[in-house]
């Protein structure tokens, strides 16, 4: 059984990788479009990313409270290799039912998603996919990782996730392949403005913590870092708690980040 804890104001669910179930939140219950954005935005596989098995369950979850739902896994890559070439690798159509559609963030039209916070720390909007205001539910599910920014460790998970919804062709730098506009003037600071644009609009979060990824720098899939087995899933109706909950978990100091997010919300 999941054991719940209350974080902030908000109750995350811990659960067992190995019987992992998940129940959707109550957004997703007998809806018509439900998008579901996971960490696929590597070449590579777990603990880099987030697994089949945490995502598999997650498909289930939702077909069992919708079934005839649209279910969009929605992704955006950080590499040369294409989201079609993952899948492929990764063989995901096998988890995947008749109803279940792959769609590539950079390839979508876009739209407006403004600020809703008190004070934008760079962007006051950011563009994502259109389909993302058209959903009935969203959810996240990121992957359990630290990684190392101009010499600052950065504690990622389901709100971090979201950077792979933003189209490259707007916010790359010097590189097409990823999206560097967002690392300015911090990863962390644009991250406030993603809550407050994005991810509030998600209605559900999940963090593959099967396994914790620490890696020395921000290319996770150029050398190989270590994994350290936690052997949960951290589950939520709110992003931000549910990644509090799985960084106490990893043995990480609180993010600054998320810290901040929660006093801004009166927390």
């Amino acid at each position: 059984m999941p054991q719940a804890v209350v974080t902030r104001d908000t109750t995350v669910q811990t659960h067992r990788w190995t019987d992992f179930a998940y129940e959707p939140p109550r957004a997703a219950h007998g809806a018509r479009r439900i998008i579901i954005k996971p960490n696929l935005g590597y070449p590579v596989g777990p603990p880099v990313t987030v697994s089949d098995t945490v995502l598999g369950a997650v498909l289930r979850g939702c077909r069992a409270v919708a079934p005839d739902a649209e279910l969009i896994v929605l992704e955006g890559v950080c590499s040369p290799t294409s989201l079609q070439e993952i899948a492929k690798l990764r063989m995901l159509p096998r988890i995947f039912d008749s109803g279940t559609l792959l769609q590539d963030a950079d390839q979508l039209p876009l739209a407006d998603y403004p600020h809703l916070g008190s004070g934008a720390l760079r962007f006051g909007m950011l563009q994502a996919p259109a389909l993302l205001g058209e959903a009935d539910c969203r959810i996240s599910i990121g992957a359990c990782k630290r990684t190392v920014l101009g010499g600052v460790p950065l504690f990622s998970g389901a709100l971090k996730n979201l950077f792979g919804l933003f189209p490259r062709s707007v916010y790359h730098a010097r590189s097409p392949h990823s999206r560097g506009q967002l690392h300015r003037p911090s990863v962390p600071k644009v991250l406030e403005d993603v809550w407050w644009t994005v991810g509030h609009l998600f209605d559900g979060a999940v963090v593959d913590a099967g396994q914790k990824y620490h890696h020395e720098d921000w290319h996770p899939d150029r050398s190989r870092g270590t994994a350290r087995d936690l052997g949960k899933v951290f589950t939520s109706d709110d992003l931000v708690s549910a990644d509090l909950a799985a960084a106490q978990a990893a043995g990480e100091a609180e993010p600054a980040y998320l810290a901040a997010i929660c006093a801004s919300r009166g927390w």
